[in-house]
């Protein structure tokens, strides 16, 4: 089965487009050792566009989503996606 997925196109000042799936859901879970992420499709979806759209050619080292617990997730604590450089 083929899966599309549309990306927000990076255009330089113009800041970064986050789109999110309806009906996303997205739950975060933090342990001594371990962090589990459970979402349903939607949520999956929304989660791997954000991370298609850090990744893609010309968004600066620094660029990020905060996803604010109780609100995008259904967490205690806040996730934030970043992008770094490494040589």
């Amino acid at each position: 089965m083929d899966f599309v997925m549309s990306v927000p196109e990076h255009r330089v000042g113009e800041g970064l487009q986050f789109a999110w799936d309806d009906d996303f859901e997205i739950e975060m879970e933090v342990g001594a050792t371990e962090v589990v992420i459970r979402a349903n499709r939607a949520g999956l979806t929304s989660l791997a566009r954000h991370l298609l759209t850090l990744a893609q050619q010309g968004v600066h080292e620094g660029s990020h989503i905060h996803l604010t617990a109780d609100q995008e997730i259904d967490s205690q604590i806040d996730l934030v996606l970043e992008r770094v450089e490494k040589d």
